[in-house]
Order: structure tokens, then sequence, then C-alpha cells
């Protein structure tokens, strides 16, 4: 329960990130292509971050990253309102303090995930359970971090948003210490071979290889790579455009977000409960082709909130079982020894391309206007769902444990090693 609370909190910190740094962006500047920037700034080092930290996280241990993940974070976050009230915050500390956020956001969020299939066993559930509940659980916290930042930066301002934020860093880093200091995962690998630039090499790579070598996660990182991308360019530009220019503002953001939010937590909720009782694949392609495209349209088309929160809610309801589907299917793939490389790879394959979202669609705003940019997203979203329904790898999903599987003895050499 300890840890379930850390990660809560950690992540109603970030959800506060990313409401109250766009509406900060924009309530300074007035500028979308600027909240596009900040966004590609903070998200960017976290690409980075991901790509090279796999090794890191097995040699520090799991437990060690993600407190100083958050405690970095928290940090990262205070200096900004801080240095506002001093009068002497320039654009670019913005950009360089959420760049600093973002390098040490994505090894923390790793460390924690790939925890998930030890806390389920030491729980007795299955992980497919397991990780419905943690992904409702994680949308609860958002949900409710949504509903009050819109609420805190209508009555407070962005800025003392952030500092609300800081503070809920502050709070995850010592509970997740407590709460994992006895579970041998989390702690640092006992590595066969000594720390050096080749034995790094070598480990980073290994993960590398096993996500290159399995055409299903390769195609779950591809198809969200995309995907991510749009739903950045949404939430950091288009939706906090939208709702300054044709809705209610922040607080009409807020009930947008937690719309979503709830019903995501019941469809995870749900997925927890009965999901084992159906097929990944189709539930998996259909809930997909139902939350990509229609918020896009919605929001083009009207400048009421009620069409809009509908349409948010279904597709709230069907995006609550992706990440428990694409959680089960990946932890019955990777062998535990892996799972912090693996992980890594896959976060920073899915993240290649996510920087690029919120800029791009700050430009294409200023450039082409609200409208012309919603329906070009949903149109490239559109396609991109339709991924699992064309290539013939998708419907491993449907199938138990992973052509990968290996005894201890057939791994490669570098993959041998115990937790202290």
């Amino acid at each position: 329960m300890t840890v379930l609370a850390a990660n809560l909190v950690s992540i109603a910190g970030n959800c506060l990130t990313y409401m109250g740094v766009p509406w900060f962006v924009l309530q300074s500047t007035g500028s979308a292509a600027k909240a596009g920037i900040v966004a590609f700034c903070t998200l960017l080092p976290a690409v980075f971050a991901a790509l090279v930290t796999g090794p890191v996280i097995d040699r520090m241990g799991r437990r060690r990253v993600s407190v100083a993940s958050d405690l970095a974070c928290g940090v990262a976050v205070a200096a900004i309102p801080l240095l506002q009230f001093a009068g002497i915050l320039q654009f670019w500390m913005l950009c360089a303090l959420m760049a600093l956020m973002g390098l040490f956001r994505a090894p923390g969020e790793t460390a924690r995930g790939v925890l998930l299939p030890a806390l389920a066993e030491r729980a007795g559930m299955p992980m497919a359970r397991a990780a419905g509940l943690y992904d409702g659980a994680a949308r609860c916290a958002a949900l409710t971090a949504s509903a009050l930042a819109g609420v805190l930066i209508a009555v407070l301002g962005a800025d003392s948003v952030l500092l609300v934020d800081a503070v809920t860093f502050a709070v995850a880093a010592p509970l997740f210490a407590f709460g994992v200091r006895d579970l041998p995962e989390a702690q640092p690998l006992r590595q066969v071979e000594p720390a050096s630039l080749p034995a790094y090499r070598r480990e980073l790579a290994d993960g590398y290889r096993f996500l290159a070598a399995t055409p299903l996660l390769l195609g779950l990182c591809l198809m969200t790579l995309v995907t991510r991308g749009l739903d950045q360019g949404w939430s950091a530009v288009l939706l906090p455009v939208h709702a300054r220019e044709q809705l209610d503002g922040a607080i009409d953001l807020g009930l947008l977000n937690a719309a979503f939010g709830i019903c995501a937590l019941a469809g995870a909720l749900i997925y927890g409960a009965v999901g084992s009782r159906f097929r990944r694949w189709p539930v998996f392609t259909i809930a997909f082709l139902i939350g990509g495209l229609p918020r896009f349209v919605v929001a083009a088309f009207t400048d009421t909130f009620t069409p809009l929160a509908v349409i948010m809610a279904v597709e709230g309801l069907a995006f609550g079982v992706l990440n428990p589907i694409i959680a089960t299917v990946t932890y019955e793939t990777v062998p535990e020894e892996l799972r912090s490389r693996v992980l890594s790879a896959t976060a920073a394959a899915v993240q290649l391309v996510t920087p690029l979202g919120g800029l791009a669609a700050g430009l294409f705003v200023d450039a082409a206007g609200l409208p012309g940019a919603l329906l070009t997203a949903g149109g490239v979203y559109l396609l991109a769902t339709f991924c699992p329904v064309i290539f013939p790898a998708w419907r491993q999903m449907d199938g138990s444990g992973s052509p990968h599987d290996r005894t201890e003895g057939s791994l490669p050499r570098s993959f041998k090693a115990k937790r202290m």
C-alpha cells in the first residue's frame, strides 16, 4: 500500500505539471508556439534518458533511481514559481528547468513500472488484474489532480499550482523508499561484469536486441510512437488552446480532463475485474479505434462544452483498457532479468516522436488555425489505429507466455545477475 500511495502521489504531481506548465506559458506569453516549445524541451530529455538509462537502473537499483527521480523533479518544478516571484524568470530558464525534469522523470517511471510483477506476486494477484488495478489507481490520481489543477489555476494561478506540484514529489520520494526497502527486485543487480563502458554498451544493446526480435513488442512501440506524439499535441497544446479560445478556460479544461480520467479509471477497473475472460487483441483494437479520431473531430466542429465532454468520456472508457493489456503482454513477454533494459528501450521508442507532438501542434495552430490542426491530427491518429487490424503479429496478444522464455542458463552472459 505504501508503494501504491507513493506512485499515486508522484503521478498526481506529474499531472499538475502537465496542466500547470502549459497554462503558465499561455498566461505569461499568450503563445501556443511557446507552449509547444516548452513541451518539446520537457520530453526530448526524457527520450534521451529512456534511451540510455536501462543498465543504470539495474546497477543503481530501482529504489534509488525512483527516489532520486522524484527529488530532482520536485526541485526543478519548485524553481519555476520561485524564480517568477523573484522577477528573474526568463523563457530559456523555464525551458532548461523543464528539460531537467524530463531527464529525471523517465528513469523514475521505468524503475517503478518494472516492479509491478514482483508486487503482484507478493500480493498473490494475477498479472492482468494487478495491471488493471495499478493503472486504475494511477488514473484515479491523475483525474483527481486534473480537476484540482483546473480549480487551483483559476483561483490561485498557475505559478502557485507548481509549488503544490513540488510538494507532491517531496512526499512521494520517502514513501517509495520506505515501501520497497525489503523488496529484492528493487535493489541493485549483483553484476557478473564490473562497471565499464563496454559492459554498459552490451547491457544497453541487450534490451534493444530483445525488442527488435519480438514483433509484437516492436509493433506496440511503433504504433504508440505515433499516437503518443499526437496525444501530447492534444494535451499540451490543442485542448488547452481550444479551452481558452472557445470554452470557459481552465475550469472547463480541468473538467474535460476529469471526465476522461473518471471513465478511463472505470475502464481500467472493469478490465482488471473481467478482462481475463476476453481475447486481448479484439478488445485492444476496438478500444484504440474508439479512442483515437472522435475527440479531434468534435473539437474541430463544436465550440460548446457538452459534446466534447461526452466524447471524451466515451474515449476514456475505451482507453482505460489499453494500458493494462499492454502491461500484461509486456510482462508476460520479457524475462525479469531484462525488464529494466527492455522497458527503458520501449519507453524510448514510444517517446521518440512525443517531443515533436507538442512542438508540431503549437506551430501548426499558429500557421493553419485550430480546426485544421485538429482534423489533421485526427486523420493521422485514425491511420495509426488500423495497425492491429492489418498486421498479423498483433494476434499474438492472445497467446500466453513468451516465445522468448528462457531459463537462467540460456540467457546471455550479461543477463545473468541477481538482486542483492
